[in-house]
Parts: C-alpha cells; sequence; structure tokens
C-alpha cells in the first residue's frame, strides 16, 4: 500500500470521503507552488492532484490552460516539479498525484521517470491523454516503484472499457463528470450517478470525480456517491484572481479550500 491506498483505507474506516484539490505547478509562479500545496493541506485535503504543465493540454478547459501557460513562462520542468514534492515531503506526508500528459514523462522515459517520482515523493500518475490500452510500458514500471497508475473514465465509455480501466487502475478510479474538458460547471451531471453504478459492478476501488465540480455543494453531492471529489479549476480561478497579491492568494485559496473540504465532509 501506498499513501493513497493507506488514505483511502483509513476514510473508509471513518465512513468519510475525499477532497482532492488540483493545483497547476508553477502556476503564477514555481516559487508559491510549495506554500499553495501546504495551504491546501492546511485546509483540509486529503490528497493533492498537482499538475504537470504543458503545451497542448488537450483535456483540460481555458482557466487550466492559462494556468498552464503561466507557468510554462518560467520554464518549468518535470525535473523541477519533482523537486518541488521533495521539498514539500520534508513538512507533509500528504498523497500526492501527478496529472501529467504523456509526452514529459515519455521523453524522460518511464523507469527513469517512475524512479525519479518515487523517489520525490510522489504517489501516483494520472495520464489523461494515455489509454490503458496503450500503457503497457508504465503499467509494467510503476508498479516496482509503489506508484499508483490512475486512469479515466467517461460517461461515454462503455461497460466493457469501464471494466478494463477498473482492472489496470491503482490507487483510485478518477471518474470524469463530462464529456468535454475542465472547468468550473454551475450544475453537476446527471452522468455520474450511471457512471458510478456501472463502475461497481466491476471493481471495490476508490472512485473519486472530478471535471466540473466548482463548488462545496457540489462536492457534497459528489460524494454522497463516490469516494471523493476532485476540485480544479475553480480554485485555480481563485488563484488567477489574486495573481498579483501573494498573501491574499493565500488566504483566498486557503478559505474556499476549506469550504469545499467542509462541503465534502459534511
Amino acid at each position: 500500500m501506498n499513501r493513497i491506498d493507506k488514505k483511502f483505507q483509513e476514510l473508509r474506516d471513518h465512513g468519510a470521503r475525499a477532497f482532492m484539490p488540483y493545483l497547476c505547478a508553477g502556476d503564477p509562479i514555481p516559487e508559491l507552488t510549495s506554500k499553495l500545496l501546504l495551504t491546501l493541506v492546511e485546509a483540509g485535503a486529503d490528497l493533492i492532484e498537482l499538475g504537470v504543465p504543458f503545451s497542448d493540454p488537450i483535456a483540460d478547459g481555458p482557466t487550466i490552460q492559462r494556468a498552464s501557460e503561466r507557468a510554462l513562462t518560467h520554464n518549468i520542468s518535470l525535473h523541477q516539479i519533482l523537486e518541488i514534492v521533495a521539498s514539500v515531503r520534508k513538512e507533509t506526508d500528504i498523497p500526492i498525484a501527478l496529472m501529467s500528459y504523456y509526452n514529459p514523462i515519455f521523453r524522460m522515459g518511464e523507469e527513469i521517470f517512475c524512479k525519479a517520482a518515487q523517489a520525490a515523493g510522489v504517489d501516483g500518475v494520472i495520464v489523461p491523454d494515455l489509454p490503458p490500452e496503450q500503457a503497457k510500458p508504465l503499467l509494467e514500471v510503476a508498479p516496482n516503484y509503489n506508484l499508483a497508475t490512475i486512469f479515466l473514465a467517461a460517461p461515454i465509455s462503455p461497460p466493457e472499457r469501464m471494466k478494463l480501466i477498473a482492472s489496470v487502475s491503482t490507487g483510485f478510479i478518477y471518474c470524469v463528470s463530462v464529456t468535454g474538458v475542465t472547468g468550473a460547471r454551475g450544475t453537476l451531471s446527471d452522468e455520474i450517478a450511471p457512471m458510478i453504478a456501472e463502475l461497481r459492478k466491476h471493481t471495490d476501488k476508490p472512485i473519486s470525480v472530478g471535471f466540473g465540480v466548482s463548488t462545496p455543494e457540489q462536492a457534497a453531492q459528489v460524494v454522497q456517491i463516490a469516494d471523493g471529489a476532485i476540485v480544479g479549476s475553480a480554485i485555480v480561478n481563485v488563484i488567477e484572481e489574486h495573481i498579483n497579491d501573494e498573501a491574499k492568494l493565500l488566504a483566498a485559496v486557503k478559505q474556499f479550500a476549506s469550504d469545499l473540504a467542509v462541503g465534502v465532509k459534511a
């Protein structure tokens, strides 16, 4: 068991659910990423999804696209992001999953990446543009470094594909709430419940829902049927609103994340 497994087991033992915020590493500047990570820990996060900025983020909407652009202007690299995780590990044991497109991992090499990720203190990897059918190189290496491989299930995924996703996912399964890209939304999709019900037929692994979960009320709705709620674009929006004032930015993120945590825990 790695930190992700242990956290979900601990939450299940207490009848609780997971609040999993997302950050884009390097946004608005690399020097703030460690502070933001620790701010989310203080706000009540159970796990953290740390995004690796990429020049062509096909699964992301405008909010996270802008965050990636801001981060990339500082030339932040996957190596630097792993160094940030390693520095944060001196202060927190919270589970951290990297959300990275496949290109940076492929360029580094699956073996080198997994070894470096484990050494830095990363617990899992989410690769939105890597379908399980093409993930053999990563799936063969990741278990050797106790690195969870987290795949995405979508509302349009047929039952056989749900079964495949459930079989190769470790740590948890990432349910995409809508067919489309990331982004804050006013309402939750009616497709979430049927999708989770289908997945439950094939696995008892934890299921977390992201893409569009934006408010404490929505997070509370999600965890009525799922094991965790992932909130990304709504938090990045708060960062963007206070981008020129570090103190206000950190305070606003902490308050917003605390409200989301309360929604999940309630």
